[in-house]
């Protein structure tokens, strides 16, 4: 009986948008996290009687066929790349994006990743860094008597070192952006890596047009709304349930019939 194998299918791919509402919700005060939705398609199609022949010699074109669909299969999980909230941390090196565009960082195999969250630090030698420790790229460096930092909306880096009335510049914070976001690979970390798919980074000016404004002193939120992850988990609970009684509906009718053979 197809039914109980159709059924299947669904249970799996309901069991599957449950696992990524989970790390939605999971990552709902994760900085700079893109809600992930799975999408889904049909299978195949098994054909009980074909559409658009003659049903005898000569006779007229038969206008719908009979085509039984075999089930549902995952097509992609894809990373929802809008805009989150701003949140004030008060930190100078904390760097928020509002609009397009993505922080360059350089990784430890020499590669360039690429992230939302501008959560930065300095190292013992004075480099931007991020929480892990991997390098802002381009690099901007911070002198031992720096007290005060500042960076613009594009992106210009200053400091007021101590005993100078001039700020000095540091250097100048560049933006990727790419032609398909969602094709980018997560790699844990608030990381993204460039793919075949996502095309290769356009790096700019943040403030140009098609690229992100800076704000120091603040980070991006999670773009995970809490109301809409609890509505999508309630409607994969029922689609999963309703599944499932499709499968005991099935194995009722079948062992109807092989009762009625004993």
């Amino acid at each position: 009986m197809k039914a109980l194998a159709i059924a299947a299918t669904g249970m799996n791919a309901q069991q599957l948008n449950l696992e990524v509402i989970a790390n939605n919700i999971a990552n709902i005060n994760t900085t700079g996290f893109k809600r992930a939705r799975a999408e889904f398609s049909d299978l195949l199609y098994q054909t009980e009687r074909l559409q658009g022949v003659p049903n005898r010699a000569d006779q007229s074109i038969i206008p719908e066929g009979a085509n039984v669909g075999l089930g549902v299969k995952t097509s992609a999980i894809r990373n929802v790349h809008i805009q989150g909230a701003l949140a004030s941390t008060g930190n100078k090196f904390d760097l928020a994006l509002t609009g397009p565009g993505w922080f360059q960082i350089e990784a430890a195999d020499g590669s360039t990743l690429y992230t939302r969250s501008g959560a930065f630090n300095t190292n013992a030698n004075g480099e931007l860094v991020t929480v892990d420790g991997f390098r802002v790229v381009p690099a901007i460096v911070v002198p031992a008597q720096t007290v005060e930092v500042i960076v613009n909306k594009s992106g210009q880096v200053f400091a007021r070192i101590d005993g100078q009335a001039d700020l000095q510049e540091l250097g100048q914070i560049t933006l990727a952006t790419f032609a398909n976001e969602a094709g980018l690979a997560p790699m844990g970390d608030n990381l993204f890596r460039e793919t075949t798919a996502s095309g290769g980074a356009t790096v700019g000016v943040p403030g140009d047009p098609g690229y992100a404004a800076i704000e120091q002193g603040y980070l991006e939120s999670s773009n995970v709304d809490p109301v809409k992850e609890i509505t999508e988990l309630i409607s994969a609970q029922r689609a999963y349930e309703m599944n499932s009684k499709v499968i005991k509906a099935a194995d009722e009718m079948a062992s109807v019939v092989s009762q009625s053979i004993r």
